[in-house]
């Protein structure tokens, strides 16, 4: 029987633990890359539980920060995590409720690929951001650099050729790379666009500092590890105790790579 591919984010403790803790650390990189002055005012895209809003509100000194997000689960959590120093809305990613050219810069981390249009969403974001001003995203390799899924999907598929279908990596391939990426920007008419790699550490203390996220039930690989009966989900977990490279104090030392790229709304850009 083929399983149903789940992109939903609801919860933003379990999402925290899986994705949020490592999204985190791209953040900064991410935004020193942007290099966007003092003073701008900024639009998070899809914010999830606030943590690209609250990098911007250490590290860049903006006038404004607003995030937009469509789950109430993940907004409750983001108004929790940034106490008031950022307006959130709900919204998504192809209706934006911001006026036209009402903000400097347009941010959006690891959002892009679940966006049923990413066209469309380019054009929003062009629309609200201000002739001349930058509009950059990532999202992560999920074809080899993210590593955490990438061990996780390959003893899922090994196991179960059907799991292909889930696999974010075959899923994603289009979209979830540098040429993906910036062609993606280059169609949208933005100028001087530009891409990188970002590359971080993802340690984790133990085995079960890494396999307890995927029981969540909460997004691609955690909805496919829920769906499993428990003798297949046993197999699941025993494949991968096998195959990550555990060092001899209990961790588990990876890297996950994230694509990002960012361009300009031209100056001579109208609205439509």
């Amino acid at each position: 029987m083929k399983k149903p591919v789940s992109d939903s984010w609801e919860r933003g403790d379990p999402y925290e633990r899986y994705v949020g803790r490592w999204s985190r650390c791209v953040a900064p990189p991410f935004l020193a890359w942007l290099a966007q002055p003092a003073d701008s005012r900024w639009l998070d895209v899809g914010c999830g539980t606030g943590a690209l809003c609250a990098a911007i509100l250490d590290a860049c000194a903006p006038s404004s920060v607003t995030g937009v997000e469509p789950s109430e689960g993940f907004l409750a959590t983001a108004r929790q995590n940034l106490s008031g120093r950022a307006a959130l809305h709900p919204g998504n990613a192809a209706s934006i409720p911001l006026d036209d050219a009402s903000v400097d810069v347009v941010v959006s981390g690891l959002v892009l690929n679940f966006v049923p249009d990413p066209r469309i969403a380019l054009k929003e974001m062009q629309r609200v951001v201000r002739p001349g001003g930058c509009i950059a995203a990532y999202v992560w390799d999920y074809a080899g650099g993210m590593q955490m899924m990438r061990y996780f999907w390959d003893a899922a598929k090994d196991m179960d050729p059907a799991a292909r279908e889930q696999d974010e990596g075959e899923r994603f391939q289009g979209l979830a790379s540098l040429k993906g990426l910036g062609g993606l920007f280059d169609l949208a008419g933005l100028s001087d666009v530009r891409s990188r790699s970002i590359d971080i550490p993802t340690i984790f203390r133990d085995f079960d500092d890494y396999w307890g996220p995927f029981l969540s039930g909460q997004g691609p690989a955690p909805a496919y590890c829920a769906s499993l009966d428990e003798s297949k989900r046993a197999e699941l977990r025993e494949l991968l105790k096998v195959r990550l490279p555990t060092k001899s104090d209990g961790t588990i030392r990876l890297t996950a790579r994230a694509w990002a790229v960012q361009g300009h709304r031209p100056v001579d850009l109208t609205a439509d």
